[in-house]
């Protein structure tokens, strides 16, 4: 009868179960009763992706999740190659315009784009995966990278140790912020590189906003926290200056009237700022930030203590907040690898962005630079750049598996055409409220267009929108600025 075939099918599927659900309840006691021995998945550690077979897609594993990177990713043909990335964030940063996040003009997740948008191989094809971890070493003998999971606090698991072989490998790491071995500024300063340093800013900014307005608060002590101080006058550190200004001048002296007279920026450069630009736009950057009440200061930085830092001079300047941005230098991953180095202590390249002592790796970005041998320039480390050698990488990998040379050390002769060439597409900078900088020459000395004001603010920004990576982060973008025009920025410390 049916009925009395599906209750024997019931009974057995239960009998099956039951030492399944007894095994799990075991397991999950045993993390109580065995406290001094490590679980049973931790004493069989995966050793992470092992060599690919012959008759199997080659992998290209690529370190950093940066501009170079990100577009090298989205250039790959997910066809051809199975893409491993590495890194310890999953989203790109749309860089220029990070420093409006800081005041509020723009929501943190609108310059974050993630890299599962941008090659959606990465979370959907069975041989690609994204891991967030660190790089630690590279052993090219046997075309391993080493690599060591990212953990959050002290309460998490202890980091995670992997081993992942290429066929190809991309190190495109970045660049950390350079401190020239001054004392303090580590501890002390904040970088504008990261989201979460854009989110450290505004916190501290608000805080010391929302301090100062204490009844009892000693003059000294309130111009001191309200004093907001750049170190680095390239672009980031006048764009951040002029954004602050702004915010200062349209939101502060409306929201936060007991403190508007107390509240300054100070930009402090050991040359000239925006040095890269003409003359004529740096003239016209310095007259409209003092206008807006930035203080400009010739100096170089000594020492950075809690309060104040130390000038060469001997004056001392005390902040409340400390913004550095004085450019970038090698991070201790790329300082540890055995490789060429170029002029800068970057990963030498040669004119097809290939490591030559080495087989199937290959460099881009910030972190990379063209070998003297090469007779190229160092490139500066700019967002152009990286983006431009992370398309011209992904075409030549593309092109290197269909000629057949894919898989570990099958492109050692092979010819790989024509040699990457940079041509400088031109700068622009913001300098407040309606205000820019664009410089559309190829280098200081040529000539081309170079324009500063309202047109400049106008070109700026559509240049920027334009180049936004999806359209989602476009129409966000869009509505932001639409947002802060109309109510202004927001000034909630979340």
């Amino acid at each position: 009868m049916f009925w009395y075939r599906n209750l024997i099918k019931l009974s057995t599927s239960t009998k099956s179960k039951i030492p399944i659900t007894k095994n799990l309840l075991q397991a999950s006691l045993s993390h109580f009763s065995t406290a001094n021995q490590p679980p049973a998945w931790a004493q069989a550690q995966p050793s992470g992706l092992g060599p690919t077979k012959p008759h199997d897609k080659p992998r290209v594993v690529v370190l950093g999740s940066g501009w170079a990177g990100c577009r090298l990713m989205k250039g790959l043909d997910p066809k051809l190659y199975d893409i491993v990335c590495v890194s310890p964030r999953n989203h790109m940063v749309f860089t220029p315009l990070l420093a409006s996040t800081c005041v509020g003009t723009l929501e943190f997740r609108s310059v974050a784009e993630p890299i599962a948008r941008i090659q959606p191989s990465i979370s959907s094809a069975p041989g690609s995966y994204f891991f967030l971890a660190n790089s630690t070493a590279v052993d090219t003998e046997n075309h391993e990278v080493h690599c060591e999971t990212v953990t959050d606090g002290t309460d998490t698991l202890d980091p995670w140790k992997l081993k992942i072989s290429y066929d190809k490998l991309v190190i495109a790491s970045g660049a950390q912020a350079s401190t020239f071995g001054i004392h303090g500024v580590k501890e002390h300063a904040i970088f504008l590189r990261e989201v979460h340093h854009a989110q450290e800013i505004r916190r501290k900014l608000l805080l010391n906003l929302m301090l100062s307005d204490v009844p009892g608060l000693p003059e000294e002590e309130k111009r001191r926290l309200l004093h907001c101080v750049v170190v680095g006058g390239g672009p980031t550190g006048v764009e951040f200056s002029g954004e602050l200004s702004d915010f200062i001048r349209r939101d502060v002296h409306e929201r936060y009237t007991h403190v508007k007279d107390y509240i300054h920026v100070t930009l402090i450069e050991a040359n000239e700022i925006l040095s890269s630009f003409d003359d004529r736009l740096r003239r016209y950057a310095i007259k409209h930030l003092t206008k807006s009440g930035v203080r400009l200061v010739r100096g170089i930085v000594k020492d950075v203590k809690p309060e104040n830092l130390v000038l060469t001079d001997g004056s001392e300047v005390p902040y409340g907040l400390l913004v550095w941005s004085t450019g970038v230098g090698p991070s201790p991953f790329v300082n540890s690898l055995g490789l060429p180095k170029s002029p800068g202590g970057r990963i030498g390249v040669d004119e097809w962005l290939r490591v030559p002592t080495v087989q199937d790796v290959f460099s881009i970005g910030d972190c990379s630079g063209f070998l003297e041998s090469t007779g190229k320039p160092v490139l500066p480390a700019l967002a152009q750049v990286a983006e431009r050698q992370g398309k011209y990488l992904a075409n030549l990998l593309n092109k290197i598996c269909k000629d057949g040379g894919g898989h570990a050390n099958g492109a050692k002769d092979m010819n790989l055409g024509d040699p990457f060439e940079y041509k400088h597409l031109g700068s622009m900078a913001t300098v407040g409220r309606f205000k820019a900088l664009v410089d559309l020459r190829q280098s200081k000395e040529a000539k081309g267009i170079s324009l500063a004001g309202f047109v400049s603010w106008f070109i700026w920004r559509s240049a920027y929108l334009t180049r936004v990576v999806s359209w989602r982060n476009r129409f966000y973008v869009a509505i932001n600025w639409l947002t802060t025009f109309v109510f202004g920025r927001d000034i909630s410390r979340i």
